[in-house]
């Protein structure tokens, strides 16, 4: 399952998503964060549409944050979140039942430890689900989380965009659930950036790169002509493990109000004692990481 607010690095993680036969994609679940939920759900339906996946189902979860409406922010995804790109509508509606009760009929009929969750936006429906469903969470092998900053945030200088959007639900899932999670963060992420040479080969590999490249073209999350795309980091680490290192570590989520809301403060812990669920990525191949995203999508019709 995809959790995500597509968005443009979503895009790019829907594109790799299909184009691994390791991952058996289940469902998309949407939830307002880079741009409103209509946004979100409408991009989710029709970047699926342009993969050839309509046979995903698509359902819409949260339109705010737990406690608090997000403070208006700029929409570094472009106004329609794909960086300006028009793609042809979707032929269908998103199911008529909520996220949370989607992911939840999907976890009643499955296996204890058989459904991984790749959460990539901002952590609402996660911790709606743990709140209104514990006794389905053994289902859950694992969330793989795009989140948290072990250093300086890139919406405020504290705090990273996706727990800065809901900084209750991100304590709640990061900080006090008993769920297996592997939390890949800011400063990891901001390794896995695409410079111009890259983008280049990404365009002239196939449709799809091209098509996506032109996403990332209105991208304005932009260091010196480098882009980042923190959300495929993630499920990188799904479909190949070894492409991260990780440590365990508490993890505690600031709430409060002013300038530190959304902050991640960090325990790290001795592999052979710890206690934590959390795993968090510290370290990444980006070389690797890199051919795969060339392999797997400049290489896809």
């Amino acid at each position: 399952m995809i959790d995500c607010d597509p968005g443009i690095d979503d895009a790019v993680s829907l594109a790799l998503t299909v184009n691994s036969p390791e991952l058996e994609l289940r469902g998309v679940t949407t939830v307002a964060g880079n741009v409103p939920l209509e946004l979100t759900t409408a991009n989710a339906l029709t970047l699926l549409a342009a993969l050839r996946r309509d046979d995903v189902p698509v359902a819409a979860g949260a339109d705010r944050g737990l406690v608090r409406i997000k403070p208006l922010h700029p929409f570094v995804h472009g106004a329609n979140g794909l960086g300006g790109v028009e793609l042809t509508p979707a032929q269908r509606d998103a199911r008529r039942e909520h996220a949370v009760e989607f992911l939840a009929a999907l976890l009643r009929d499955a296996p204890p430890r058989s459904l991984t969750i790749a959460a990539i936006g901002p952590l609402t429906n996660i911790a709606l689900l743990t709140a209104l469903h514990p006794e389905l969470t053994d289902r859950i092998d694992r969330v793989v989380v795009m989140g948290a900053s072990t250093g300086a945030g890139n919406v405020t200088p504290m705090a990273e965009y996706n727990t800065w959007a809901d900084p209750e639900a991100a304590q709640r899932v990061l900080g006090g659930s008993e769920l297996e999670i592997c939390l890949v963060e800011l400063q990891v992420t901001r390794q896995a950036t695409l410079n111009p040479r890259t983008r280049a080969a990404l365009r002239t590999g196939s449709a799809l790169g091209a098509l996506l490249s032109d996403m990332i073209d209105g991208y304005a999350d932009d260091a010196l002509g480098e882009r980042a795309l923190h959300d495929v980091v993630a499920l990188a680490a799904i479909i190949d493990p070894t492409l991260i290192t990780t440590r365990p570590a508490k993890v505690e989520v600031k709430s409060g109000s002013g300038a530190g809301r959304g902050r991640t403060v960090f325990a790290f812990e001795d592999a052979d004692a710890a206690a934590s669920n959390v795993q968090v990525a510290v370290d990444l191949d980006v070389g690797r990481l890199l051919d795969l995203l060339l392999t797997r999508i400049g290489g896809a019709g």
